[in-house]
Parts: C-alpha cells; sequence; structure tokens
C-alpha cells in the first residue's frame, strides 16, 4: 500500500510540473538566477526574455548534444536531457516573458 501511496504522489508532482515553466525553472535558477539574468558561471548570455522559439530551439540542440555554446554544452546536455518536448515549450514560455 505504501509502494502505490508513493508513485501516486510522485506521479502527481511530476505531472504539475511537466507543462508548468515557472516549476521547470527552479532547476535553472541556481545558474541562471530567479529572474534569469545571470550569466551561468559567468559565460553564458543572459536567458530571461529571449524568444520562446530560440529558447526551445537551444534546449533541443544541448539534449542532442549538437550545441555548445560558450562551452556550456556538456552541463546543459545533462539539464536538457529529462526535458520532453511540451517541458521544452512551457519552459521556454517562462523564460521568454522574465524581466518584461
Amino acid at each position: 500500500m505504501k509502494k502505490i501511496a508513493l508513485t501516486m504522489i510522485f506521479a502527481g508532482a511530476t505531472l504539475m510540473a511537466a507543462g508548468n515553466g515557472q516549476a521547470l525553472f527552479a532547476k535553472c535558477a541556481g545558474c541562471h538566477g530567479q529572474d534569469g539574468k545571470t550569466k551561468a558561471l559567468g559565460k553564458s548570455n543572459v536567458i530571461a526574455g529571449l524568444p520562446a522559439d530560440t529558447i526551445v530551439k537551444d534546449l533541443e540542440g544541448y539534449k542532442a548534444g549538437t550545441l555548445n555554446k560558450h562551452g556550456m554544452g556538456g552541463v546543459m546536455k545533462g539539464q536538457a536531457a529529462a526535458l520532453s518536448a511540451d517541458d521544452m515549450k512551457a519552459l521556454a514560455d517562462y523564460i521568454s516573458k522574465l524581466g518584461k
């Protein structure tokens, strides 16, 4: 019974995070700042306010391992690995509105 309850709690939390750009961004904020205006590890560009389609394209490239902006490809590949296409869209939409 405990396994079922824990599974349902985990599944519910996962579903709540999926498609919720703000919740997904919590993982990004450690490097990019709560407002998306921090240069991650002092290397990246500020991501707040970037166009959503650019963010999705970049996340897809990082996930595929084909993008290495500012030498951050390896770090970002690990961060993007678990993101679904819907997660990327929700996250990109949220980031694109930061700082506006």
